[in-house]
């Protein structure tokens, strides 16, 4: 910006040139805060949808997971099976690296899916992995948040879980048809968030996805503050430029 308002009052610079690249990036950042504006609207959307979903727990009865709101809460009853689990990793509490424990929970009607209890942190060595074993009563019930699974922007750090080995088995960002086929058996395309109240759990601060609504509404104003900027800039060298003239 600083170089920008320079070449502003600098006599040898085209005028119109200078004024084009003025509208042009004005322009862009309009463009660039509206983008932010809209991202921060549909974050509401959701951190409102996570707000709504505490709001009761319905049974989860022989509804599938896809059927139902995302972020509400429900209860549901059948035996988990420790023995095959997944640790979804490239996941971060509190500014530390770790993994969220993914768990195949088998219901009464025999249908499975996959109950996240919770992250735990990382052993600082791929070799070593955290203990994430226990022994579930033959039949549990519990309350947890319908959810999707996390998704990576891009396909790059995504890693499907090995299809053969010991368990658990490391899969980063994986899809639902993968964990299937690394399991053996169909599962239902959504998961449940553990509640923080249930047993058996690790760390879940449970909150939607992404940045906090607000902080892409801040990004919104700086750019249309950016724009602001240069308008003003280019108004004080148009009126210095023409004082130069007389």
């Amino acid at each position: 910006m600083i170089l920008l308002q320079r070449s502003m009052v600098r006599p040898s610079a085209p005028w119109w040139a200078m004024t084009v690249l003025v509208v042009a990036l004005s322009a862009a950042f309009l463009g660039l805060g509206r983008w932010q504006w809209q991202r921060g609207e549909a974050r509401q959307m959701q951190w409102d949808a996570f707000a709504r979903g505490a709001d009761e727990v319905r049974p989860l009865g022989s509804s599938k997971l896809d059927a139902i709101a995302r972020f509400a809460r429900i209860s549901l009853a059948g035996h988990f099976h420790p023995e095959r689990q997944f640790l979804l990793d490239n996941r971060s509490h509190a500014g530390m690296p770790g993994y969220e424990v993914l768990t195949p929970l088998e219901l009464s009607d025999g249908r499975a899916l996959l109950v996240d209890r919770g992250w735990v942190a990382f052993t600082g060595s791929r070799a070593h992995l955290p203990n994430v074993s226990f022994a579930p009563a033959p039949v549990v019930t519990l309350i947890g948040r319908v959810d999707n699974l996390p998704s990576a922007g891009l396909d790059y750090g995504r890693a499907a879980p090995a299809l053969t080995g010991s368990w658990p088995r490391v899969t980063s960002y994986p899809r639902m048809s993968e964990l299937s086929a690394a399991l053996g058996r169909v599962l239902e395309e959504r998961i449940v968030l553990l509640d923080p109240s249930a047993a058996d759990g690790y760390v879940r601060d449970w909150r939607p996805p992404g940045l906090p609504p607000a902080r892409h509404l801040a990004y919104a104003i700086q750019w249309w503050l950016f724009a602001l900027t240069l308008v003003v800039l280019w108004i004080v060298a148009s009126l210095r430029r023409r004082r130069g003239t007389r």
